[in-house]
């Protein structure tokens, strides 16, 4: 079952923490001048436009990018996600928004590679349109991505950052999460995950990140940003959290001067939350 499409929510609370910690990580790497692969099993359909009837319907933008648009307070880290976003807006007018891999791809340079897996029979024709002149430097596969991950690693140039970012739609996922960086870490143990997931009243979503954190890694970072109180009936996300294994040594100053701006701005009814946990082992 595919059903879920991210134009209902992209541009909402969650892909801000997601794309903060993105952006992050590659503007990290390429401080170096040596190449890296970027691998995102969960694609989507890489750009959004916001004033589709998708996300009309749900208006979850609102709780996030739109927030944000007019800010000038913005941190530094923030300010250059927003300002890679308004890029994309020359008049100055919030209409569409950018997906992991339209990021990835400002940030790559001539020596970079994209691998981009996307399933779902609606986005993965987007996806393809989006990069069908960006030549042998963006690979777009109509495949699982998290299959994908023993074909892929460890990458040629061993520097490079894995993207998990299911929509947990079907609870095997919680499953599949930590089974595909098991394998993974094994090919390519130096490598930087970062594991998006969701803050839901659900066991399964609560287990997540203890699970992650008992693979066998010794440096793990893990960011929630929560805007809500959970649900009275128990449904619905009331936040969401990034997991980054391996995580470059300046996102941890970045997400601490970040995560409160984002709880305060993004927060609903002063209701905004975060935490920032780590583990660092020699």
């Amino acid at each position: 079952m595919l059903s879920y499409r991210h134009s209902f929510h992209a541009g909402n609370h969650a892909d801000i923490l997601k794309h903060l910690t993105l952006v992050a990580i590659l503007a990290h790497l390429n401080r170096k001048d040596k190449p890296w692969w970027y691998i995102d099993t969960h694609a989507g359909a890489g750009l959004y436009q916001l004033d589709s009837e998708h996300a009309r319907k749900t208006g979850e933008y609102d709780t996030g990018i739109g927030r944000l648009w007019d800010r000038s307070d913005l941190p530094p880290a923030l300010a250059s996600l927003v300002g890679m976003i308004r890029s994309l807006n020359p008049d100055d007018r919030l209409a569409l928004y950018p997906g992991s891999p339209y990021l990835a791809r400002q940030l790559a340079r001539d020596e970079d590679k994209l691998w981009l897996h996307e399933l779902h029979s609606s986005d993965h024709p987007h996806l393809r349109d989006l990069f069908q002149h960006a030549g042998r430097q963006v690979h777009v596969d109509a495949r699982d991505g998290f299959g994908a991950l023993s074909a892929l690693l460890p990458p040629q140039p061993r520097r490079g950052l894995v993207l998990i970012d299911p929509s947990y739609e079907l609870k095997e996922d919680y499953r599949k999460v930590p089974d595909a960086l098991r394998e993974g870490l094994k090919r390519f143990a130096t490598g930087t995950y970062a594991i998006w997931h969701p803050l839901l009243q659900r066991p399964e979503a609560a287990q997540l990140p203890n699970r992650l954190k008992q693979l066998p890694i010794k440096h793990w970072l893990h960011a929630t940003l929560s805007v809500q109180a959970p649900s009275p009936d128990g449904f619905g996300m009331h936040g969401s959290g990034m997991f980054i294994i391996n995580p470059p040594w300046p996102l941890k100053a970045t997400l601490e001067e970040c995560l409160p701006y984002l709880a305060s701005r993004l927060g609903k009814d002063n209701q905004g939350r975060y935490s920032l946990d780590h583990l660092e082992l020699p």
